[in-house]
């Protein structure tokens, strides 16, 4: 087993992952923001972006389970048996919040800030953990 191929293997999944994560965490940002002005009474068009930013940022959540799952195989591959700890998240389903009114936008609001304390976690594991493969590389 070529050591080395597999260490760059595993910092491009970490890579890919992260990406994810960060797209994720971007529009669940933006969620937050047009969800706070949704409770304020911003009407019907907040709430749609307010959708549509947590539909990308599920997109974004699903690619990045993807991208966590292939960097745990990844990390097999390399004998760094660290649990990741995120590779089962049960990111935030966004389908059942397309109700309107006031307790559900203050729900949806609630669920975005889960998932963005969830996604920050992720980041900063998977950082950690491409520090230490690329402290092994080198």
């Amino acid at each position: 087993m070529d050591v080395q191929k597999e260490l760059r293997e595993a910092i491009t999944a970490a890579d890919r992952a992260l990406e994810g994560l960060e797209r994720a965490k971007v529009n669940l940002n933006s969620a937050r923001n047009w969800g706070v002005w949704d409770i304020l009474g911003g009407g019907i068009i907040s709430g749609m972006i307010k959708r549509s930013r947590m539909r990308e940022a599920g997109d974004a959540m699903e690619y990045a389970r993807q991208e966590l799952l292939r960097f745990r195989r990844e990390l097999e591959d390399v004998d760094q048996l660290i649990d990741p700890g995120f590779t089962n998240f049960d990111f935030v389903a966004f389908g059942d919040l397309f109700l309107d009114g006031l307790l559900f936008d203050l729900l949806a609001q609630g669920r975005i800030n889960d998932a963005r304390e969830r996604v920050d976690r992720a980041i900063f594991e998977v950082r950690r953990i491409r520090r230490q493969l690329v402290d092994r590389l080198d």
